[in-house]
């Protein structure tokens, strides 16, 4: 009975985490084979996962899609690559017959190949807003009212001059409509003064305080970001749900994606410049975890991790770093201003270098995935 326990538990992490993995890898592989296809170039393969395939099939046009053991990412291989990777095979490529090299990925022009890589951040950032979309026209948000319950004594909030009961109306002149919106703003202005606007028994009060820069317990790990140290209640009479149109639930998802590209953009900027942690970055092993969790809350909030997933994957690949999109587009370019390509040599050593970056941030992530698992099961930290 034991072991069904474990296979059990195991499958109830697995199976959502793939279902996430699977439908973002796979949004974002068909963005770039319809644009590819779209664009006149041969499609060689289009793969769900890495390693030995397990499955295949050859549609009419000579495309053989996998399905691979590793379901740890996918690619599409187009006539001329060398691998999933886009990178190009320079020996295959001189000696094909013009008829073949009229449709490889190198011989088009930069426009086209450039169209080609964006297309698939592009896709999931479209996944997601569709995501968005269908969650807010459904089911609407619940929506809490920004009013403080509680301050937390000695915290930021505390020495401006919070009070229980204050309702903020808005913050540096922006409406605020919504605990969620308040908390929004001050996560990301850590070590940033503000103006609350507040009421307080019908009566506006203003008061000027700075989110302490701290780090927190996430989900996703640990999240550094600002703090105000104040709490809301959450009383039945606190909370409303908003339905939403159709155009206005699409409106809506644009602004939610927007957000979640601008937060990811801001990490992963602070991140270079030393000012982020790289403890929030998370690996495989925690994605399966949340997915896991989340999936027990139903099917809906599961699609909305996977929209979140959809987004970071967009623009991780959109990093100017060789092997990623980014650095493909960059290399494009390059290409653009100088009129030719890049040489065959400078193209192989940023490929390395991309590479060593991908492996470098993969290791780290699983690190921060072991070094958490570790610290639960001894129950530090």
């Amino acid at each position: 009975m034991a072991i069904f326990h474990w296979l059990w538990t195991v499958g109830s992490y697995l199976v959502p985490f793939l279902f996430v993995l699977s439908l973002v890898v796979f949004v974002h592989e068909f963005g770039h084979f319809l644009i590819g296809r779209l664009c006149g170039i041969k499609v060689d393969a289009f793969s769900m996962g890495f390693g030995p395939e397990l499955a295949h099939y050859v549609d009419r046009s000579g495309t053989r899609w996998r399905l691979a053991a590793i379901p740890l990412g996918g690619y599409v291989r187009f006539h001329g690559d060398a691998n999933g990777a886009s990178q190009p095979d320079f020996d295959a490529t001189s000696k094909m017959p013009e008829t073949e090299r009229a449709v490889s990925f190198f011989a088009q022009k930069v426009w086209k190949r450039a169209a080609v890589v964006a297309a698939g951040p592009i896709a999931n950032f479209i996944l997601a807003i569709v995501i968005f979309t269908a969650l807010f026209y459904v089911d609407g948000r619940s929506v809490l009212t920004p009013r403080i319950e509680s301050v937390v004594a000695g915290g930021r909030a505390a020495a401006a001059g919070f009070q229980k009961g204050d309702l903020v109306v808005s913050i540096d002149g922006q409406p605020i409509d919504s605990f969620a919106e308040m908390q929004r703003i001050v996560s990301a202005s850590g070590d940033t003064p503000l103006r609350f606007m507040v009421q307080r028994d019908g009566k506006p009060v203003a008061i000027d305080a700075t989110p302490e820069r701290k780090d927190t317990r996430t989900p996703f790990g640990v999240s550094r970001g600002g703090v105000l140290g104040v709490a809301a209640g959450g009383a039945p009479e606190d909370w409303r749900t908003v339905s939403y149109s159709l155009p206005k639930a699409l409106v809506e998802a644009t602004g939610e994606t927007w957000y979640v590209i601008e937060r990811t953009g801001s990490y992963l900027g602070g991140l270079v410049i030393g000012r982020e942690s790289p403890e929030q970055l998370s690996g495989p092993i925690r994605i399966a975890e949340v997915s896991g969790e989340v999936a027990k809350a139903g099917i809906w909030p599961l699609f909305n991790l996977a929209a979140i997933l959809s987004i970071s994957i967009g623009l991780l690949n959109l990093l100017p770093v060789p092997l990623l999109d980014g650095g493909h587009l960059l290399y494009y370019a390059c290409e653009a201003a100088r009129g030719r390509a890049l040489t065959q040599r400078a193209q192989e050593f940023g490929f390395r270098i991309g590479l060593a970056f991908v492996a470098a941030l993969m290791l780290v992530a699983t690190y921060n995935d072991l070094v958490r698992i570790t610290r639960q099961w001894l129950n530090i930290g």
